[in-house]
């Protein structure tokens, strides 16, 4: 009796175990992207978030956002001093307005 007992927890913790092989290790999971809310952010928030983007120029987006009002489309970043065509194209998949 003890072995039918034994064999069958045996079997009812089988599929988990299958299931468990079949997920990716956390090291081998794709990293989630981040987004940053570009009109809401502060400098330091933009600085760690957006790629190519130090103090200074996290700075410049605070100060444009504050003299021109929020941003509503992507293009305008480029109209803040020390941001290019690189930085936004680096940033497309973590900015969020």
């Amino acid at each position: 009796m003890l072995k039918l007992f034994v064999f069958m927890a045996a079997l009812m913790a089988a599929p988990a175990l299958v299931f468990a092989a079949d997920e990716p290790a956390p090291s081998q999971m794709d990293t989630i992207t981040n987004t940053i809310n570009i009109n809401t952010a502060d400098a330091e928030q933009l600085a760690s978030g957006l790629k190519g983007v130090g103090t200074s120029k996290a700075e410049a987006i605070v100060a444009y956002r504050e003299q021109y009002g929020p941003f509503t489309e992507l293009a305008q970043l480029a109209e803040v001093k020390g941001i290019g065509e690189q930085i936004i194209t680096a940033n497309n998949d973590r900015i969020q307005f």
